[in-house]
This record gives C-alpha cells, sequence and structure tokens, in this order.
C-alpha cells in the first residue's frame, strides 16, 4: 500500500501542478486537500486490480489518482459546515478551515472534474471505448444514485431514524459504490471477461460494508490521534450506524464475517488475488 502511495502521489502532484496565476489558491487548496497523506485505500485497489489483467502500470496510475480526486473532493465538501463542519481531516485542518468555505467548495468542484478530464485522456487508455467505460461508471458511482445520493441519506439520517437495512443501503451508496468502481476499474482496463467483474464487484460490496462498520466502530473507539479526524460525530449528530443498531461485539462479528466473504469471492482468481485478500484484512483491523 505505501509503495502504491507513493505512486500516486507523485502522479498526483504532477496532475495538480503549482501555478503563480491568479487562481493560484484554488491549486493550492486542491494540493492541500489531496496531498495531506491518507490510507490510499481506493488508488490501491485501482492498482491492484489491474496488475490482475496486466494493465500497463501508468494508464492504471492515472486511472488510480482519479479515483483518489473523486474520493478527495467528497472528503472536502463532507467536512464543509453545511455538511459535518469537520475540523480535522487526515490530521490536519479541514481544507475550509485551512482556506475558507468558498475556495474548500470550489477546490472540491475542480477535484471532481479533474478526475473525468484524466480519465477522458488517450494517455489512460488507448481504446476510446475503455475510456467511456470508465468515465460512465465512475459516474455513476459517484453521482445521485451513489456516492452524493448516500451523503443526502446521511444528512436525513440525522432527522429519521434509520433501520439496518437503511443504513446499509445508506453505506454502500456512500462509501461502497467508489470502493466497487475502484476494484472494477482494473478490469475494465484490462477488458475482462463478465466473470471476473461479477467476482470483483461481489468483494468489492462485502469490502465496502465492512469498511464502513469499522469506521462507525472508530467513530466510537478511536481517537483523533489515531484516525486523524474528529470522532464521535455520529452520535453527536444523532445518526443511526451499524454500532448504534447492532452494538459494538456485533458489528465487529459483522465485520469480520463480511471480511471471510471477501476472500471467498477471490478464489476465481486462482492464488493471483492475495494482495486484494489481504486487504480485507487490512480494512477491519485499521486504527486509522
Amino acid at each position: 500500500m505505501a509503495e502504491s502511495a507513493a505512486l500516486v502521489e507523485q502522479a498526483i502532484g504532477t496532475l495538480i501542478p503549482s501555478t503563480d496565476l491568479a487562481e493560484a489558491p484554488l491549486f493550492e487548496a486542491m494540493r492541500y486537500g489531496c496531498l495531506g497523506g491518507g490510507k490510499r485505500l481506493r488508488p490501491f485497489l485501482v492498482l491492484t486490480s489491474a496488475r490482475l489483467f496486466g494493465v500497463n502500470l501508468e494508464c492504471a496510475i492515472r486511472a488510480a489518482a482519479a479515483v483518489e480526486f473523486v474520493h478527495c473532493y467528497s472528503l472536502i465538501h463532507d467536512d464543509l459546515p453545511a455538511m459535518d463542519d469537520g475540523v480535522l481531516r487526515r490530521g490536519r485542518p479541514t481544507v475550509h478551515r485551512q482556506f475558507d468555505e468558498a475556495t474548500a467548495i470550489l477546490a472540491g468542484d475542480a477535484l471532481l472534474t479533474l478526475a473525468f478530464e484524466v480519465l477522458a485522456d488517450p494517455a489512460t487508455h488507448e481504446d476510446p471505448k475503455v475510456r467511456c467505460l470508465l468515465v460512465s461508471a465512475l459516474a455513476k458511482a459517484a453521482g445521485g444514485h451513489g456516492m452524493v445520493g448516500g451523503q443526502m441519506l446521511d444528512l436525513i439520517a440525522e432527522h429519521e431514524t434509520f433501520d439496518i437495512g437503511a443504513i446499509t443501503r445508506l453505506q454502500r451508496m456512500k462509501t461502497g459504490d467508489i470502493i466497487a468502481f475502484s476494484c472494477e476499474a482494473g478490469a475494465i482496463l484490462g477488458k475482462a471477461g463478465r466473470p471476473q467483474h461479477q467476482a470483483l464487484r461481489a468483494y468489492a460490496h462485502d469490502l465496502g460494508l465492512a469498511f464502513q462498520i469499522v469506521d462507525d466502530l472508530l467513530d466510537v473507539e478511536g481517537t483523533e490521534a489515531e484516525t486523524g479526524k474528529s470522532v464521535g460525530r455520529d452520535a453527536a449528530a444523532g445518526k443511526a450506524t451499524f454500532v448504534s443498531i447492532l452494538g459494538r461485539d456485533r458489528a465487529r462479528a459483522q465485520a469480520d464475517m463480511l471480511a471471510r466473504q471477501c476472500v471467498a469471492h477471490l478464489e476465481i482468481f486462482d492464488g493471483r488475488a492475495d494482495l486484494l485478500k489481504a486487504v480485507a484484512g487490512f480494512v477491519v483491523a485499521r486504527r486509522t
């Protein structure tokens, strides 16, 4: 993961250059929001799934950077006062705290559009059909029926009582769909067959849920020093979460079960997906 993070970090630095033009604060905020560390889990999933199909590394890195741009945009907007009003992200002040609210909104907007600019560029793949498939899949994962819709449900959950089914759908949209795209991006780049796509999507579905359950646990059990962000926000907002509904022990058991299912989905790859299997264990054991 550290190796993948370094590759993507270098690509991000190149794709978001510093500038001395009048709009320089925008690019400074974009770089601040993207280059502040983080697990880079989604880019790792892109690179690792691409490796299964022999995809050119430079092409995979560009797709991985595009996913990270969407993820970082979502974090910047999620932290805004109108959303979660976060003060810490990755151990540093959030973008709207470091700059200002308007600049944070524009930085998020610019990162989102940059992601699609990168995917549509021939440097990402020589086949225009593949590029169109990447753009379409990421748009669906990030839009109203995916991440953005999940964020809307998250806001509604502050005022309405959600059951476990509704919480699962919320988190599948808000977190899981981008993780699913990250896993399938390698299959799209490598023009893989339907069974491989289905296996990676099933893996990503369970991985995304396990990731969110652990996030809910960390919001209750973790510290700002460990997680690098504010904790206890869900309880303060009165949101229903996997932990509030299931309790800590059952939530932890559910995450462990999902991690085992993740491994089972990858048997189709005959031992070539060991890194992806290891990710499932990392996701449920993490403290950040």
